[in-house]
């Protein structure tokens, strides 16, 4: 009953029942460890695992008991327990096949990949199975993948795990075919590829049976590693013989016929011509292959896609290597055109032509369009109405002439009118194709919605040109677009791009949340929810998107290794590695670093010195100013930036000079972002303890003398790190719209919010050395700290009038948003945070003298004993901090007083002669932004005013 209790989530009642069960017997092993694990889970974990080591201690060998202990041990993410069990357990009992392989599994969730092979061979001696012996094998391959020293891997490892499998051969032992896949990996690791072939070739190959073409597959793999371009050659070919629409082999076909005649190789007389038979070198055969292909193709029952795709493969290359026209192979222009009547209805047909466009001179693009046009059977009502299709085959046929027709640039000719006409003509088309949709399912997509994507991708166009209603025409088309496919994920993703980019973060949380991401994608698409939230002004939301992001990334470690011992139990050896690498990989992503900072940098911007002190927030996120745990050279961008679709031609698409430069940016913020978080640590161990004796003072300063070394150290490195910031945005780099967004460092700059967070790191460093050397002889040091004061309120100052102007403006019938002084306003609120953690150091600093003087004042009954200047130069700057936060949460105020009376219904978005329909979904588009703003605002406001109560006790 206690395992029912604890499954049905009931654990004080789970905890009861142990109890109970305990006054009558209290030694049974499994109600203790029970019992804890229900202590785990109502939050008393140290009494569980009091608890739990005391059974641990008396090393129980019966099943209950160690099950239950392997599950809260679990629970505590503690999985390196779990093998001092199991070690205490097999000593106990060195015979049981249960145990031993228990043990196996417990090292193979910490990674003790020599410990496996030991344990792997224990068992196989206990019990003689393959999969044990092989087990131990796996375990020797996994200790040369993970060891530093590639020689050792190579010299030692690898070798070792040879000669164990060689001997399994020799003695006819080799029973599955995991065992070969392993055999075949080491002679692969080894480079040793002509024994592997050998393998793959021989007796043992005849077990590769699990995947189709395994066996062919690892053979073509290791001819090319050999260089072996005849052998290579005349498989493809065979394999092609076979099945003529897999592509991969075409690939390796042509580049094999290409080199044989690089190499000019010619067959030997009147012998075989390869292991694989019949050998292809000349492009005449080359071109006599790709014909008999497509005739045979005409014949098949099902059309065929490959060989009609391979005769344009194989123009390109012959282009390529400047010569074509002695293989008449035919015009491309007529192939591409023949090839859209037998596919043009089919939705890969675009991407299957968009390859080769390039083969065709710009200055055919509009003929080569029209005679697509030319075959698509669609009719008009009257004389000069849109020409419409009657069914689906011919919407998709009409579809993917304007999806080329977008990619050759047509589109982006055209002026504002045209533009505005092509829009409108988009969307009547995208009505008109809804009737084909109309017994979809909700989770199927509407046939028509790339009409309206690429009516939206105009309007953008129309945007970036400084048409500023047009960015909410592609709201509205989109929000109209959703309303029909509630499940299109490229209506969702770009309006949560469009969203953003005007400062609205608001909608966004909702269509990230039914886009339902899974798993990696929380790394690859997670940016566009992290990027913003913060930034906006929504610090809710931005907690939890973090949370979101990192709750994969942490479960990512426990569930890899899940799937290894999955993959051991099912011999699937070669998906070990794969594993290791993804794990590894999501461990050094740059989202996880940049989330990882930015979480712990919200969380003491809305808790530190509000809800908990300074010192308690740090110490809970165990940070410290000495410690970087980003893996600078590693960082992967594991990002996905083509996730939006894009039709754009090749000159203005996502370039890999663009993928490099926001990587390189990306990079630069996280490292000014994680130099702040450091700096920002390092406050609290810099503080002098209270009226503490002298010897607790001295170990004090020994720390904090450390301390102040490393800030220094960091401020070096901060002031290294915005250098190169500035650097960087000096080239003026621009994404395309869909490429990738910008990060927040060009308005960190801009608005002054770095200048300023770095003099306050630099106060810091003044007030030390006043702290150190005392108020003696320290006039000049003084009247730097109190210059310092009177600057920073000059730079806070000035930060805020940035802040300044209207979120949303009505101009000409035309909403405009400014999101720049919503994310001036969110430095602004992070600015005077760290002015006051630094602030509440100072007064820790100077609140020690000023006791201190004011007892030498009684001793000596004296009124006149001079006040240090530093103290005035202080109490002035507080005050005019709280003066300036005051101001700045009335300027709030105003804000959420304009945001709220502005009548937005009155707009007239003129000159888009906006249908009724259309017109509902705008006053939806424009509520839901102006509610953000106000959202936004509101807890900028709240979070000011938390803020200006701990301005209020700073008063030395």
């Amino acid at each position: 009953p206690y395992a029912d209790y604890l499954d049905n989530g009931n654990n004080k009642m789970a905890i009861q029942q142990a109890d109970k069960l305990l006054k009558k017997h209290k030694d049974l092993h499994c109600a203790k460890v029970l019992k804890a694990i229900g202590l785990q889970r109502t939050g008393k974990q140290d009494e569980a695992y009091a608890l739990a080591q005391e059974v641990a201690a008396l090393e129980p060998t019966d099943d209950n008991s160690l099950q239950a202990l392997t599950i809260l041990y679990r629970e505590m993410h503690r999985p390196e327990l779990v093998t001092k069990l199991y070690e205490a357990a097999v000593k106990k009992v060195p015979n049981s096949e249960e145990y031993h392989s228990h043990l196996f599994m417990a090292y193979a969730r910490v990674g003790e990949y020599k410990k496996m092979q030991q344990a792997g061979m224990a068992l196989y001696k206990i019990v003689p199975k393959n999969p044990y012996y092989f087990w131990s094998v796996m375990s020797l391959i996994m200790q040369s993948i993970s060891a530093q020293d590639e020689n050792l891997s190579k010299t030692m490892f690898l070798p070792l795990a040879e000669r164990m499998v060689e001997k399994m051969v020799k003695e006819d032992k080799i029973e599955a075919e995991a065992e070969v896949e392993l055999y075949y990996m080491i002679l692969e690791r080894l480079e040793k590829y002509k024994e592997a072939l050998d393998v793959v070739r021989g007796k043992l190959g005849d077990k590769l049976t699990s995947e189709l073409q395994s066996r062919e597959n690892k053979c073509m793999a290791m001819y090319q590693k050999l260089r072996r371009w005849p052998e290579c050659n005349a498989l493809s070919r065979r394999l092609l013989l076979k099945n003529s629409d897999d592509w991969q082999f075409y690939i390796t076909y042509f580049d094999s016929v290409f080199q044989l005649i690089d190499e000019s190789w010619t067959p030997p007389a009147g012998e075989e011509h390869s292991l694989e038979g019949e050998v292809h070198c000349s492009v005449e055969q080359a071109v006599e292959f790709v014909e008999q292909r497509i005739s045979e193709e005409s014949r098949s029952a099902r059309p065929l896609r490959g060989p009609y795709l391979a005769k344009l493969e194989l123009i390109r290359r012959l282009r390529h290597r400047g010569c074509n026209d002695e293989y008449k192979l035919g015009d491309p222009e007529e192939l591409m055109f023949q090839y859209f009547k037998k596919f043009g209805d089919k939705p890969c047909c675009f991407t299957d032509l968009k390859v080769f466009v390039d083969l065709l001179p710009s200055s055919q693009y509009p003929k080569f369009l029209q005679q697509l046009r030319d075959v698509i059977p669609l009719s008009s009502v009257a004389e000069n109405e849109v020409a419409l299709p009657g069914d689906i085959k011919a919407l998709q046929q009409h579809l993917c002439v304007v999806q080329l027709s977008r990619l050759l640039g047509i589109y982006h000719a055209m002026d504002r009118r045209e533009k505005l006409a092509a829009v409108r003509e988009l969307m009547f088309r995208y009505r008109h194709g809804l009737q084909f949709g109309k017994s979809c399912l909700k989770t199927e997509l509407q046939f028509s919605d790339y009409y309206c994507l690429l009516a939206v991708h105009l309007l953008l166009d129309l945007w970036l040109e400084g048409e500023e209603a047009a960015v909410w025409q592609c709201l509205t088309l989109l929000e109209e677009g959703l309303s029909h496919s509630p499940s299109n994920a490229q209506f969702k993703l770009l309006l949560i791009r469009i969203y953003c980019r005007l400062g609205a973060f608001e909608p966004v949380g909702e269509l990230y949340s039914s886009l339902d991401a899974k798993h990696i994608q929380h790394d690859t698409i997670g940016y566009l929810l992290t990027r913003y939230a913060e930034s906006l002004g929504h610090y809710a939301a931005a907690s939890q998107s973090c949370n979101f992001a990192l709750r994969f990334f942490h479960s990512n470690q426990k569930d890899t290794s899940e799937y290894i011992i999955q993959a051991y139990k099912y011999g699937a050896f070669e998906k070990i590695p794969e594993f290791i690498a993804f794990r590894n990989r999501l461990n050094s992503s740059l989202h996880f670093a940049q989330v990882r900072t930015e979480r712990m940098l919200l969380d003491l911007l809305l808790e530190a010195n509000i809800s908990t002190s300074l010192e308690e927030s740090i110490k809970s996120m165990s940070l410290s100013p000495e410690e970087d745990d980003i893996p600078w050279k590693d960082l992967r961008d594991n990002r996905d930036l083509t996730v939006l679709f894009s039709w754009d031609p090749k000159d203005r698409d996502l370039s890999e000079e663009h993928r490099r430069l926001s990587l390189e940016e990306e990079t630069l913020w996280l490292r000014l972002r994680s130099l702040t978080l450091r700096l920002v640590s390092g406050l609290p161990a810099l503080r002098p303890p209270g009226p503490a004796r002298n010897s607790e003072r001295a170990a004090h300063n020994g720390v904090s003398s450390c301390r102040i070394d490393a800030v220094r150290a960091l401020l070096r490195q901060l002031e290294a790190a915005v250098e190169a910031g500035k650097e960087f945005l000096e080239q003026q780099v621009q994404y395309p719209v869909l490429g990738p967004p910008p990060t927040r460092m060009a308005g960190f700059f801009s608005s002054g919010s770095c200048q300023c967070q770095t003099s306050l790191f630099y106060l810091v460093s003044d007030i030390y050395e006043l702290d150190t050397n005392g108020l003696e002889d320290s006039a000049e040091l003084q009247e730097r700290i109190g210059n310092s004061f009177k600057s920073l309120v000059e730079q806070l100052t000035d930060l805020f009038n940035k802040c300044k102007g209207d979120l949303i403006e009505v101009r000409d019938g035309t909403l405009k948003t400014h999101p720049n002084l919503l994310e001036n306003l969110v430095f602004f609120v992070e600015t005077i945070s760290i002015a006051l953690w630094v602030s509440s150091y100072c007064d820790s600093v100077l609140r020690p003298f000023k006791s201190n003087l004011q007892k030498k004042k009684k001793k000596k009954k004296e009124s006149s004993v001079a006040m240090p200047p530093v103290f005035t130069h202080f109490l002035d700057y507080v005050t005019e901090l709280q003066t300036l936060t005051s101001n700045v949460i009335d300027h709030i105020k105003g804000l959420e007083i304009i945001l709220t009376a502005l009548k937005l219904e009155e707009l007239s978005l003129k000159d888009t002669l906006l249908l009724q329909e259309e017109k509902k979904f705008t006053k939806t588009v424009q509520g839901k932004v102006q509610s953000s703003y106000h959202h936004s605002v509101q807890e900028i406001g709240e979070l000011l005013k938390k803020r200006l109560d701990t301005i209020k006790k700073l008063k030395i």
